[in-house]
Parts: structure tokens; sequence; C-alpha cells
């Protein structure tokens, strides 16, 4: 690597979905404010999209549609971790090979930028197995490290120590701890105890973000992604946030009272019951329904679900199934989410403080 100079910072996590992303998207605002000119690497992504033959980390397209930061793609995405990798590495890579792509990629992103934000996946140990752990690749880098971890004061502080022994094997400094998620009432009383804890650790409290409920909440792109469905009314937005699901398992007369703001319906494609008080409600906030079991109701029906202005989807999987796999949905922040894009710059430039960063640095 030739690039020594130019200032960076590593976002690493005490586990995964602990806000690596949240951060590192609100950062990036932040310090454009201080920097004219920020690149952004994921030197080891496991979520890829497939762009112009390349797998790109689904993190690098959201942080490049945000922010335009002018880096190429593959060099903001170096090493995507495929089904077979870690078979292939232990079979026969080069760690070497590994290390100098990385590199490489690192010196195009910094080429005439003022910073580089460089985000990790998952804890500290993430990638081990061939020898790039997080802890690793940020010494490779040069970088000293944020961690971020979840609300509370026990467990973040057990687990950011956990991870601390890792990086300081490694030779990689923590500059600090952001913690993530943590309850809007709960926020002053977090920070003071953590603060306290931390510092017991020789580590400095750099944030504390409150939860925002709108994050952890999926889109109907995502659903309609997630259980490729067939969208009935082609013309409505996917982009409206679920906030409750409710599965059509009462009466028509009692899943009136469900259809409010924010609720998707899943439900048998079968129960026309409770399509017709659907369709009859006109529900103008609802996030949509999920008729089930690859079942469509009859014609009349159908071309009167296709003209809600809402979201009808048709999935294969029936309701538990469906339901499910919303449950479980990591709710991702995708480049079309503007209005939670908009509240993680607000959050993170509140809630973070920047100039204890720049100061490490």
């Amino acid at each position: 690597m030739k690039n020594t100079t130019t200032p960076r910072v590593f976002i690493a996590a005490t586990r995964q979905h602990d806000g690596k992303t949240t951060t590192s998207l609100g950062l990036i605002a932040a310090l454009q404010t201080k920097f004219p000119r920020v690149g952004y690497i994921k030197p080891v992504g496991q979520r890829f999209v497939e762009i112009a033959e390349h797998k790109i980390d689904e993190d690098t397209v959201l942080m490049d549609s945000v922010y335009s930061l002018n880096c190429p793609l593959v060099d903001m995405s170096p090493i995507a971790v495929e089904p077979d990798f870690t078979r292939k590495y232990l079979q026969a890579a080069s760690n070497n090979a590994l290390v100098e792509r990385i590199q490489d990629a690192f010196d195009r992103v910094a080429w005439e930028k003022d910073f580089v934000l460089c985000e990790g996946s998952g804890h500290a140990g993430v990638g081990a197995v061939f020898d790039l752990s997080n802890a690793q690749v940020a010494r490779h880098l040069g970088c000293k490290a944020i961690i971020v971890s979840r609300g509370g004061i026990g467990k973040p502080i057990d687990e950011v120590t956990l991870n601390l022994a890792l990086f300081e094997k490694e030779g990689v400094e923590i500059i600090g701890v952001i913690i993530n998620k943590v309850l809007p009432d709960k926020v002053d009383y977090i920070a003071d105890f953590a603060r306290r804890g931390l510092k017991r650790k020789g580590l400095e409290l750099l944030g504390v973000i409150p939860h925002q409920p709108m994050l952890e909440s999926p889109t109907l792109e995502a659903i309609n992604e997630e259980l490729a469905t067939e969208v009935l009314n082609p013309s409505v937005s996917l982009r409206g946030l679920v906030d409750d699901v409710v599965v059509g398992a009462m009466s028509a007369q009692n899943a009136t009272r469900f259809f409010q703001g924010g609720v998707l319906l899943i439900t048998p494609g079968d129960r026309e019951d409770l399509l017709e008080a659907a369709v009859a409600a006109r529900p103008q906030k609802m996030a949509g329904i999920v008729l089930t079991g690859g079942v469509k109701p009859g014609n009349g029906l159908l071309r009167a679900l296709g003209q809600l202005p809402i979201p009808v989807l048709l999935a294969r999987k029936d309701s538990y199934a469906v339901a499910s796999k919303v449950h479980d949905l990591t709710a991702k922040t995708r480049p079309t989410d503007a209005g939670k894009i908009s509240l993680i710059r607000d959050i993170v430039t509140k809630h973070v403080n920047v100039e204890k960063i720049l100061e490490s640095l």
C-alpha cells in the first residue's frame, strides 16, 4: 500500500446488525461538512449484488447511490465472500494476494480524497477463517477503529471488551465506542454510565444514538424481493414501510379494525370475505396486503384488489411462512429509502461527536 497519509477510520461492531452501516452513512454526511472529498471502502463484503459482471457489496451500492462518491465501485468493494469463497481459500488461496487486492483498492479509493471511511463486516473476528478479520484488515489499511455496539450498559461494554482484545492483538488502536439503538428516554442515563464503564477500559464514548423504529421497518420493496412475490397492482409504489403485521385469522368484521396505517395484512388468497372487507374499506394508509398460498381470488375481486391504492402482493408460501419471513427480515437501508436516509444523517450528526473522532485521528 502506497497511501499512508490520507486520514482514515475503520468502523467495526460487536455483532452483525448493530448499526455499522447506519453509523457509516451518517458519518459520511458529517465528514463531508469538514472534508470536501470523502471516500468509502468496504474491504470484505458478504451481501452483494451483480453490477457489470462484478460482485459489489450492497452497502457499497448504498453509499455510492446516496453520496456519489466518485470512486470505482469495484475498488470500494474489493472482496465479495461468495458461498464457496472460504472453501477455495482453505484449499489453495494466498492471503498475500487478498491483502494486496484490498490495499491497492484502498489506494485507488483514496486518490485525491481528503478522508476515507472504511466499513467492516460483523464483529472483530469475522473473516478470521480466511485471515482477513476486521482487526487484521484495519491493520493492513493502517486504520484506527471505532466500535459500534447495541444499547444498554453491561452487555455492550462486555462485548466491546471482547472485540477490543482482538484489535489490540493486531496492534489497532480503538479511538472510541458508539452505542446504538438506545431507548430515547434512556439516552442520558446510558451515556452517563456507559462513559464511566468505558473509561475504566481506557475507551472514549463517542456517541449514543437513540432507537428509531422507522429504521427497523422493512419496505414492501424488500418484502417483495425476499418472498419473490407477484405484484398485482404494479402502478402502486412499494416504498411504504411496514410497522405491524396482521395475519388474517379472524372474521372479516373483526379484521376491519386492523386496516390502519403501516399495517401489512397477510391472508390466504381464498379468504374472500377478508379481502372484500379490505376493498370496501379502501384503506389509504395500510402498508399493503400479501395473498398467500399462491391462490388468487375470483376475477371480480382480483380486479378490485388491483385498483386499491396500496400494494397487493401474491406469495407462493403459506401464511405462517410469509409472516415468519417478514418478521425475520433485516430492514437494511436501501438507496430508495429517502426518509430513512434523511433520518440517519440527522441522528448521527446530532448524537455522535465527530470533532472528538477527528481529534483522535
